[in-house]
């Protein structure tokens, strides 16, 4: 039977338009069952004459958690919101995973308070699909914003479970690790890394440190840092991407001669934009809790709810959360 995905229809600065038709689109394109949590009148609104498709149930949601609101207050304060009620049908079994594109810190909350931490987990880490541009793959930056202060010894745990879910999301057989800091040799950065270093020195397949210019390539599958550097280097990633496309768009229609280059280059160029654009990534997993929680970016559109639902199936149909589990189970 296809699995239930639960989607957040309220999450997200597109929502609930772009969510619900996304969703709706994924039943289809995903081979999935939907359950779109969320008021009812509000969801029902943005469906083909208010009908409910087939394989698509709306779950009644009173309250919305809106992404400038305190993240673990929301969660406690708005228990009939439409992430909270996201999570719980997950955890009672309704749902075999969930996905929203709202307030991340709430989504995370809501997963971490109603799934539970796997045991052996002290906190949670977000992977981040990053396009390598000189591989086949993806390469999973791992925290992209969960945890801000980590100990060195949580940085192990994110590991050990990044190479689980490496297995099942990119599909590498033995995936290599590597710990972000700012120069290659083993003594470099803050005390967080230098601990960090030693305590890597353990973990199966870690190749060392690398910096920021070896994101996007094939230096290693999985990148670890906390979450404050992590976030950092991924939203630098993105605006340096967005000002390269935005620049080379602009060269190309700067006089007659670049506007006709720019018929012969452009679509030799169409797949590497394919390749960076946010809206094809798929949504990063919450690792850590006892569910699957993926979450997408705050500006979704039905594509990019599409491919997040994808997601959610894939790694429901690997059994991700038993490889996780088993990743941190001592012996």
């Amino acid at each position: 039977m296809p699995p239930v995905i639960a989607i957040d229809a309220m999450g997200g600065d597109r929502a609930p338009g772009e969510i619900v038709a996304g969703a709706c689109a994924a039943v289809e394109a995903c081979d999935v069952d939907v359950l779109l949590v969320g008021p009812y009148d509000e969801i029902t609104a943005c469906l083909p004459g208010g009908e409910v498709p087939a394989r698509v149930e709306i779950l009644d949601a009173s309250e919305v958690i809106a992404m400038h609101e305190e993240p673990a207050a929301a969660v406690r304060t708005k228990k009939d919101s439409s992430i909270v009620r996201s999570a719980e049908a997950v955890r009672d079994g309704r749902a075999a995973a969930m996905v929203g594109a709202g307030n991340t810190g709430a989504t995370m909350a809501a997963a971490l308070l109603r799934f539970g931490r796997i045991k052996g987990v002290h906190r949670p880490a977000v992977a981040i699909p990053v396009p390598q541009l000189d591989g086949d793959r993806a390469q999973l930056l791992v925290d992209g914003g969960a945890t801000v202060d980590p100990e060195p010894e949580w940085l192990v745990e994110w590991a050990e479970l990044a190479r689980a879910y490496a297995r099942v999301r990119l599909g590498v057989t033995d995936p290599t690790i590597a710990l972000l800091s700012n120069g290659e040799e083993a003594g470099k950065g803050d005390a967080l890394r230098k601990r960090a270093s030693e305590l890597f020195a353990d973990v199966k397949g870690f190749v060392g440190n690398v910096e920021g210019r070896d994101l996007m390539t094939d230096a290693a599958d999985v990148v670890v840092t906390d979450g404050f550097t992590g976030n950092v280097a991924l939203k630098t990633l993105e605006g340096a991407m967005r000002a390269l496309v935005g620049g080379v768009l602009g060269a190309f229609d700067t006089d007659e001669a670049t506007r006709a280059a720019s018929q012969v280059l452009l679509p030799a160029l169409a797949p590497l934009y394919a390749q960076l654009d946010p809206e094809n990534v798929g949504g990063a997993m919450l690792l850590g809790v006892d569910g699957v929680c993926i979450i997408s970016h705050g500006s979704s559109s039905a594509l990019a709810m599409v491919n997040a639902i994808g997601v959610a199936r894939d790694m429901v149909g690997g059994g991700v959360v038993g490889h996780l589990r088993a990743a941190v189970t001592p012996g």
